[in-house]
């Protein structure tokens, strides 16, 4: 060997022993932030909890799961065979990673092909229990690094039993167990050798090739687990001839889940306090307030609400990329349906993979496969990233994944690219007189955020909280014609100048005025004259917490906080003329039995406020809701009992509408998670009111009207509705400001 030559081997070694040196730094770096293993050697599977709605509709198995646990030694084992024939035939050898397929995935990656997983059953549920779906050479790295540990720790058979009940297979089915029934109506006793054969075939891409939605490929698929069968002895060839042949009978999908993801959370965690792990054994059944009808027509609503809003956003760009072969045909198709395995999908916002894309046309395939091409208006969201040298954030080509929502034109069907919406949104409808909640809907999609918006979510509730000081207001001798001046307020440090969401003053107002027009100028003034203190306090009547109450004046336009649920309790309490009910979610546990574990005990009205004090602040809303900042209502909804209040926050960072109609009350609010501005110009009445009103159509259909008739102590004076000691005087005069001073 020449010198030159030499030196080249001996450089070249040299790299190599550098990159192997950084590569086991990595692998180092990796394992030391790797999550403890007790969610599988402490496996403890959701089952079997079942949460119903109040005319006994399944709302939930659990959350949106259907899962049916299979212990392993009641697995049959041509199911054990067919699974581990077509996804990890030496499982029983490896010690958790298959070096071979490793390093088959490795060559194909680096080499431009199609990614590849060479993930074995052991590392497939390191990904399911521990790790995201994304493909990236972190996850990959901690995925081996977790199923090493796993095989330390846990047998082969317990390693198989994990993997069987986890798996996800179609159609919110979790385990075999549950794809069993979700696709045949069988146990897993039951199985013909066709049957385990499809459904072996499905942890590959569920979504693409399961038996309801392309039966075709899930054909296709079962040929191959036959064959794979076939191959490794588990059958012979009379078996898989007989097996292909048979026709199968693959059960059509029910009808559609009550989509309520959050109550069935409250109701799990309701179970789970009184009986621990119990709660996924026993067979429990819970029974909840929610009304079908009503919980459908607020998902419906606050969605089309949120959609509405982000379609007004700029184009953020596509959610992810995902490396596509060149060429057509069906290595393309398999190849966008296994990259599209990674990504959830929605029933609105589908998940798709771009194939092509051209500021004309935007072809995409979605999760089961179908292809669909986009143009004209359905582009017009993306253009900035469609057009020539489009920044690489927001730029849409081939691989790219979006998401894109289907609009039906009379026969035709018309598709959009859209977003994954930033913006969330609660809301929550209940009966005023019982505290049953009717409907519950804690944000935008339960599966991205279980967190409760309606129960966990405190923010302020600006403009919103205004009827509560004027119900102060009214017990201090303030009446609706009370005179307050609507103009500028400055504090006495001069560092508080607080101005009115419309940017104007109207100078001398009634309050009935500055309800319905919302001005914040005078709600300060009416503070200021009766009190911070008593303001505050007399707020705890209705419910809210008073140490969430600022003590100062801008008590006066919401700043403190509260809850969408904490609202609506308050604004009950206007609806039943001053008596407070607790708000119920829950109404009964059921055992397996029929035992009541728990009942909710029957309403316990409780009088917080002089009926004649809730009078005169509905007289008010419901001006709010004719002529005022949500005079779209009546003008919607064409009745006149409507009583509400927008609120729109401080750079319109929350926004509200609360109301109460006819057995009614209900509360919308839409915001970011992460407090911030919602834009220039958004509103409660823009964005919140849209919701409720929605909403009500439901909730009032068939509500005959009814409007409040006044109580003792109340009577109609020559200007307005005022307490009868009143009513032949001013209540009080005229809130001025003061010319030096503006207070």
């Amino acid at each position: 060997m020449s010198p030159a030559a030499r030196r080249w081997l001996l450089a070249v070694a040299a790299l190599g022993g550098t990159a192997l040196l950084a590569f086991a730094a990595l692998v180092a770096w990796y394992a030391s932030d790797l999550p403890p293993l007790d969610r599988v050697t402490d496996y403890r599977p959701r089952q079997h909890l079942q949460v119903l709605a109040a005319d006994g509709t399944e709302i939930a198995q659990f959350g949106s799961e259907r899962r049916r646990f299979v212990p392993i030694a009641r697995v049959p084992p041509l199911l054990v065979d067919a699974v581990l024939a077509i996804e990890d035939t030496g499982f029983r050898e490896h010690s958790g990673i298959s070096w071979r397929g490793l390093a088959r995935a490795i060559v194909a990656n680096l080499g431009g092909g199609m990614p590849q997983g060479a993930s074995t059953i052991t590392q497939q549920v390191a990904r399911t229990f521990f790790l995201s779906t994304r493909r990236t050479a972190e996850r990959k790295i901690k995925e081996a690094l977790l199923a090493v540990q796993i095989e330390r720790h846990l047998s082969k058979d317990e390693i198989l039993e994990l993997y069987l009940n986890q798996i996800y297979l179609g159609q919110r089915a979790y385990g075999f167990g549950a794809a069993a029934q979700v696709y045949f109506g069988k146990t897993l006793e039951q199985l013909s050798v066709a049957e385990v054969a499809m459904l072996a075939g499905l942890p590959q891409n569920p979504g693409y090739a399961n038996p309801i939605t392309s039966f075709e490929r899930a054909k296709r698929r079962q040929g191959l687990v036959l064959a794979r069968m076939r191959e490794v002895g588990v059958i012979d060839e009379a078996a898989r001839a007989k097996a292909a042949a048979e026709v199968l009978a693959v059960r059509t999908p029910g009808p559609a889940e009550v989509q309520a993801g959050h109550v069935a959370e409250m109701a799990r965690r309701a179970v789970v306090d009184r009986l621990g792990e119990k709660a996924y054994t026993e067979g429990i059944r819970v029974h909840t307030s929610l009304r079908v009808a009503d919980q459908e027509a607020a998902h419906a609503a606050l969605r089309r609400a949120v959609l509405a809003y982000d379609a007004r956003q700029p184009w953020r760009g596509p959610e992810d990329f995902e490396r596509l072969p060149a060429g057509d045909g069906p290595e393309l198709e398999r190849a966008a349906a296994q990259a599209l395995k990674e990504h959830v999908d929605d029933e609105d916002l589908r998940v798709a993979i771009v194939l092509d894309a051209s500021p004309k046309a935007v072809d995409v395939q979605l999760v089961a496969g179908e292809r669909i091409s986009i143009t004209g208006a359905g582009l017009r969201r993306a253009q900035p990233g469609l057009r020539a040298g489009a920044k690489p954030p927001l730029a849409i080509g081939r691989g790219a994944i979006v998401r894109v929502q289907a609009t039906q034109r009379g026969r035709r069907v018309e598709w959009a690219l859209v977003q994954w919406p930033q913006v969330n949104a609660a809301f929550v409808a209940l009966d005023p007189a019982s505290g049953r909640v009717r409907a519950l809907v804690g944000g935008f999609d339960f599966g991205r955020s279980p967190f409760n918006r309606v129960t966990q979510a405190w923010r302020q509730p600006g403009s919103s909280f205004k009827p509560f000081v004027y119900s102060a207001a009214f017990e201090a001798g303030v009446m609706p014609d009370t005179v307050v001046d609507d103009l500028p307020w400055i504090s006495p440090d001069g560092q508080w100048t607080p101005r009115n969401s419309d940017g104007a003053f109207d100078g001398p107002l009634s309050v009935r005025e500055a309800m319905a027009k919302s001005k914040n100028m005078v709600s300060i003034r009416l503070v200021d004259r009766v009190g911070v203190a008593a303001v505050r306090q007399w707020s705890t009547r209705f419910g809210f917490d008073p140490e969430r109450q600022p003590q100062n004046l801008t008590l006066a336009l919401g700043a403190g906080s509260t809850t969408p649920m904490q609202l609506a309790t308050a604004y009950g309490v206007l609806a039943t003329g001053g008596l407070r009910v607790a708000p119920v979610v829950i109404e009964r546990i059921v055992d397996a039995k029929g035992e009541v574990l728990f009942e909710a005990p029957p309403p316990a009205p409780q009088r917080v406020v002089p009926e004649r004090n809730t009078f005169l602040v509905n007289s008010l809303l419901a001006d709010v809701t004719r002529i005022g900042t949500a005079a779209r209502a009546q003008a919607v909804l064409g009745r006149p009992d409507l009583f509400g209040k927008t609120g729109t926050t401080n750079d319109a960072v929350d926004a509200w509408f609360a109301g109460w109609a006819p057995g009614v009350v209900a509360v919308a609010w839409m915001g970011h998670d992460d407090p911030r501005s919602l834009g220039e110009g958004e509103s409660g009445g823009g964005l919140a009111l849209p919701i409720w009103i929605d909403t009500m159509a439901r909730l009032l259909k068939g509500v005959p009207v009814q409007r409040p008739e006044p109580p003792d102590g109340v009577v109609a004076a020559t200007q307005d509705w005022r307490y009868a000691e009143w009513a032949e005087q001013a209540p009080i005069e005229r809130i001025e400001a003061d010319a030096a001073t503006g207070r």
